[in-house]
């Protein structure tokens, strides 16, 4: 098993033991600053993903340098989705586009993120042989398990 694999495996493992469960906000102020940070990583995690599917569709030049900087960002920041989303904020009136099911079916969701951690790990050893048609389709991979936990943890 290389590197790469047994690091998912760890962090999948490391995500469902520690972040099972969400803690509810103590209060409207923590509701909503808890909604801005969690947005915040879902905002980043758009600003690197917007790139890599621009050049996996030909909409922007093929550039590896970059695609191996927007992989590795989004590994990483897949690592803290977790933390961000550990405040349940659904007994408060905060703007969000995030359904309850957030932290009522956490299991699926920490799962759901070990899927993002596992398809950016793919990426990144991916994105070192060069080959354009496997990198395209790993970021088909990274696409494919964002948009999986959006079809059933994000309003439409």
């Amino acid at each position: 098993m290389n590197l790469i694999k047994k690091t998912s495996l760890a962090c999948a493992l490391i995500l469902s033991t520690t972040i099972a469960t969400a803690e509810p906000a103590k209060s409207e102020k923590h509701a909503k600053k808890a909604t801005e940070l969690r947005q915040s990583i879902f905002a980043l995690m758009g600003s690197n993903m917007g790139p890599l599917g621009g050049m996996a569709k030909g909409k922007m030049p093929f550039d590896v340098k970059a695609i191996e900087k927007h992989a590795l960002r989004i590994n990483q920041l897949s690592f803290m989705i977790a933390d961000y989303t550990s405040t349940d904020t659904s007994k408060y009136e905060v703007k969000t586009e995030a359904l309850n099911k957030v932290w009522q079916e956490r299991d699926l969701f920490v799962e759901k993120i070990a899927d993002l951690n596992k398809s950016s790990a793919h990426l990144m050893a991916v994105v070192k042989t060069g080959d354009e048609g496997a990198i395209k389709k790993a970021i088909g991979g990274v696409g494919k398990t964002c948009g999986g936990c959006h079809d059933v943890f994000k309003k439409d």
